[in-house]
């Protein structure tokens, strides 16, 4: 019989996706009283490269992602997006903006070799994680820099995402390599 290895932790980062700032702080401060300390976070970009969200989020959306300090269980991630949901709704009713979803709030994980995200929607390269949930690589670091795959989204094929998500792998190898590491 084969050994079975438990999968590494890995770095759970959320993408925020706001109306304007008020909402974009909103849905930071409500994902770190969910989720726990950030020990990342992006600088704030806007969201331009589709219009994809215009009728739900607005015409001018705002992009950030955070990293949560503690490392996770890669199994949680579905069960981490039906919470997103949930924050996202509760976040439409408290805000008061005349949107039906003034935030998107979009889990993932960071390994050292991927960038996997959480999804309702099946399509061809998604994979069912459970509880109505799949997910997707959507970038491979490989040769040193993180690399689109044929179905990456627009706005992932960016610099500027690149290099907030090599500081958060930096950051987890750094946790990894701890011998006093807190364990998920």
């Amino acid at each position: 019989m084969w050994k079975l290895k438990e999968p590494n932790p890995a770095k759970l980062i959320i993408g925020i996706l706001a109306s304007n700032y008020q909402c974009l702080h909103a849905a930071a401060d409500a994902i770190t009283g969910k989720f726990g300390n950030a020990d990342l976070t992006s600088d704030v970009w806007p969201f331009d490269k589709t219009d994809y969200y215009k009728d739900q989020t607005g015409p001018r959306i705002l992009r950030q992602f955070v990293s949560i300090e503690r490392l996770i269980d890669p199994a949680r991630l579905a069960k981490i997006k039906l919470q997103t949901n949930k924050l996202e709704q509760k976040l439409a009713k408290s805000l008061g903006i005349p949107l039906p979803r003034p935030t998107n709030l979009d889990p993932g994980l960071i390994e050292p070799s991927k960038l996997v995200l959480a999804t309702t929607k099946n399509y061809s390269h998604r994979i069912y994680i459970g509880r109505k949930m799949y997910a997707e690589v959507t970038l491979v670091f490989d040769k040193g820099c993180w690399q689109p795959l044929d179905h990456t989204y627009p706005d992932y094929r960016q610099q500027c995402y690149f290099d907030f998500f090599d500081k958060v792998r930096t950051r987890l190898l750094e946790q990894l390599k701890s011998p006093h590491r807190e364990e998920p």
